[in-house]
């Protein structure tokens, strides 16, 4: 029997905390929230002031009952759940559920898994803080009722097995806005015009730049008329000094933009990664708004800085949060230990530390002390000037430490470098003058990082939320993270040589993307019927400002169930006008023209398995009447896009390539995309070649390399048993027997293994249903 019960959200964090403990306490894992809404109902009982009723699943049943057993036997249970509201609502569950009692349960917080955190949370232990858990039961029904009466309206108006949500649909809403942007937007031309001058000393170059961009090519052809003559002087030479200060230390939305741009990290892999940290006892909670250091951090800092880099490398700085509504964790993302240089057990997690651990270190580092140059070169009868433009650090500062990126669309097109020395009034030599069309750049597609960004900036979501928000779109469907090909574009150069005027074409790739979000057709299908609905939902004022209700009930100024019942009443008849509407035609459906062969209507819609072509009218009703046709989209191909001549060629397919062994050879597209059938077997036909054009040989090819595959796939069979089969995978040989996958046992020759000790390793495989789940932290 143990004096002290300490329950933790997750195994990891509970294995850190016993170390710092005595023998009196005994640490276990809630795995997360022990209960939750029921998931195959409403669980919400709006005629009783929406009452949440919650359950405990059947996977969790055996873990309440083994911690009720411990909570009853130990004089003081401590519920040591995180800081934030979702950890408040787990103490919160568990004080229930368990049945614990006012008198021998206290509640404790830290935002760092250090000795001294802890030895300091049980020495001022306090309630439940039952405002922040109202809080986290509003933003959980509220999500509940928005997601359980709007997908039945998508079922029925959209597709079946739709789902909606409030934040989720808003991000959506944030991306297909940005493709429609960039579908519509039209590139403008102008040139921008560089010349090499050689200074007075006949060898030194100066690179500048005009200082205003060229609309047109006879612009260009007078300017380069003016130069052969001219001549350049120096007329100018500004020296300003410049500062530049150091951005604050992490909070999650910076820690996943950064992470995002320096190491390739996507948000939620970030998020797994500082939670590793964060419960090894590496750095402080993970889940913040707050860019404040705590005392002890700001001497540590210091400390740490001026022993490594000098007295002149430090600055006092403390940070304040600007946003409203920052959440209950009251520090910024840093180290526990600033001066452990090094932490974490695989790459990634040191990664992110070094990451966190430099950014921390900069914070409360002195400012890069630069100084910027401006040489301005002027020519008569012209009225603009070319200009160089360099900047030289004159005392690093905090960028001896670390530097911060920026967004790609942020970025400059050109580095300043070093100039040379020069001179006022300097007469300069003209080496050569390029002007190069340039054009004006597309938005860009949002990626995971600056997708948060931008949701943080309308106040939507918390820190809590984004990296489950931006997972659930994808799962859904409604987006995906991928690359797009770019488009080759001509440009024009004009340059002007040893008083020569000369022109030449080039082209570039441009409009090419990797990793960025874009919106799928169902998911633009989805949005704009939201949009048209439910346009509060989607409305990026009407989400921030459930956020801000969701702050006031935490800070006890707003019953939670007023905020639930202003939104339920506007909300529920919504729901009941959109579910008996009728609409004229299926939603998202667009016809694209009528078919000149055919004379039959050619339309473009959503269907139960996909964006698809329809070639046709149904009619339900006329069981005479001819069927339509259907042709599903290619991958790369849009029902927002697609024209009707390539909504046509859709219907050349399933073409005949040819004949191979006496069979028929069928090109086609599937709901997988573009394949070969042959002999009633299937070959997806890769990116490179195209369903419409490939040739007999190359489809041949594709046949005959799937069959090298399969038979270097397959190990070994039984007569004993036919549906017994040892195989190679991609991770080795493994035993498949019905329908299900068995690991062979290390330095075991899979080509001897007997029918005896195959059905061996089968049964004492362990029952893959038992395993354990890992701690998760229900999210919106």
């Amino acid at each position: 029997m143990h004096k002290n019960l300490v329950i933790v959200e997750s195994p990891a964090k509970a294995k850190t905390i016993e170390k710092f403990l005595g023998k009196e306490f005994k640490v276990m894992s809630s795995y997360g929230h022990i209960r939750d809404l029921n998931p195959k109902e409403f669980s919400i009982d709006t005629k009783k002031n929406y009452l949440p009723k919650y359950v405990v699943p059947a996977d969790k049943k055996k873990l309440v009952s083994e911690l009720k057993s411990e909570a009853k036997q130990a004089e003081q249970v401590w519920l040591a759940s995180d800081e934030d509201r979702e950890g408040e609502a787990i103490s919160w569950h568990l004080y229930e559920v368990l049945g614990l009692k006012p008198e021998n349960t206290k509640r404790i917080v830290f935002h760092e898994i250090t000795k001294t955190a802890i030895l300091h949370a049980i020495e001022t232990p306090r309630d439940i803080n039952l405002n922040l858990v109202d809080a986290q039961q509003a933003r959980r029904v509220l999500d509940r009722i928005v997601g359980f009466e709007l997908s039945p309206v998508l079922w029925r108006k959209v597709r079946p097995a739709l789902s909606a949500g409030r934040v989720q649909s808003v991000a959506v809403r944030l991306i297909v806005e940005r493709e429609r942007e960039i579908n519509a937007f039209v590139s403008e031309a102008a040139y921008r015009v560089i010349a090499n001058f050689i200074l007075p000393d006949g060898s030194t170059v100066l690179k500048a730049e005009l200082n205003k961009r060229l609309k047109t090519k006879e612009e260009v052809i007078s300017l380069l008329n003016q130069c052969k003559t001219a001549s350049f002087q120096i007329d100018d030479i500004t020296k300003k000094p410049l500062k530049k200060s150091p951005a604050p230390p992490f909070t999650t939305s910076t820690l996943q933009q950064e992470a995002a741009r320096k190491l390739g990290y996507s948000v939620s892999q970030t998020m797994s990664i500082a939670q590793k940290l964060y419960e090894s006892g590496m750095i402080t909670y993970m889940r913040t708004d707050s860019v404040n250091l705590s005392d002890l951090a700001l001497g540590t800092s210091k400390e740490e800085i001026v022993n490594t880099y000098g007295e002149k490398y430090y600055k006092f700085r403390q940070y304040h949060t600007k946003s409203k509504g920052a959440q209950e964790a009251h520090e910024a993302i840093r180290p526990t230990y600033i001066d452990r240089v090094e932490a974490g057990g695989s790459a990634q997690e040191k990664k992110l530390y070094e990451l966190i651990r430099k950014r921390t270190l900069a914070s409360q580092m002195a400012d890069a002390e630069l100084e910027k140059t401006t040489i301005s070169v002027s020519f008569p009868g012209w009225k603009d000037k070319f200009q160089a433009t360099g900047e030289v650090i004159v005392f690093d500062g905090f960028l001896q430490v670390y530097r911060e990126s920026m967004d790609d669309e942020n970025e400059k097109e050109q580095e300043n470098g070093l100039l040379p020395a020069v001179n006022l009034n300097d007469i300069l030599v003209l080496d050569e003058v390029k002007a190069t069309e340039r054009f004006t750049q597309r938005p860009p597609r949002y990626t995971e990082a600056s997708l948060v960004r931008r949701l943080e900036e309308l106040g939507i979501g918390r820190p809590s939320t984004y990296a489950p928000t931006i997972q659930t779109v994808q799962t859904r469907g409604y987006v995906v993270k991928g690359d797009k090909a770019g488009e080759e574009r001509n440009f024009t150069v004009i340059s002007l040589r040893k008083e020569k005027i000369s022109e030449a074409q080039k082209s570039e790739t441009v409009g090419a993307d990797r990793n960025k979000l874009m919106p799928t057709d169902i998911g633009i299908v989805v949005n704009d019927f939201l949009l048209e609905y439910f346009p509060n939902i989607l409305d990026y004022n009407f989400t921030a400002n459930v956020e801000k209700e969701f702050d006031s009930i935490a800070d006890g100024e707003m019953e939670w169930t007023r905020v639930i019942d202003n939104f339920y009443k506007i909300f529920h008849p919504i729901v009941d006008e959109a579910m008996t509407s009728k609409t004229d035609h299926k939603v998202g459906e667009r016809e694209l023209g009528i078919d000149p062969k055919s004379g039959k209507p050619v339309f473009v819609k959503i269907s139960r398995y996909g964006p698809c072509v329809q070639m046709g009218q149904a009619f339900p009703d006329d069981k005479k009447a001819p069927k339509p046709a259907f042709a599903a989209l290619m991958k790369d191909q849009s029902i927002e896009t697609i024209t009707l001549e390539e909504a046509l060629k859709l219907f050349d397919l399933p073409r005949k390539v040819g004949e191979f062994e006496n069979e028929e050879v069928i090109a086609a597209i599937g709901r997988f995309g573009p394949f070969i059938r042959h002999n009633n077997k299937f070959v997806t036909i890769p990116k490179e070649l195209n369903p419409y054009t490939i040739k007999l040989d190359e489809a041949i090819e594709l046949i005959e390399k799937k069959r090298i595959q399969e038979e270097q796939r397959f190990i070994k069979s039984f007569e004993e048993e036919p549906e017994l089969q040892i195989l190679n995978g991609r991770f080795g040989a493994y035993i498949a027997y019905k329908k299900s996958n068995y690991k062979i046992p290390k330095n075991t020759d899979p080509q001897k293994l007997t029918y005896e000790e195959c059905m061996k390793i089968i049964e004492e495989a362990p029952d893959k249903k038992t395993t354990k789940k890992k701690a998760t932290r229900k999210k919106e």
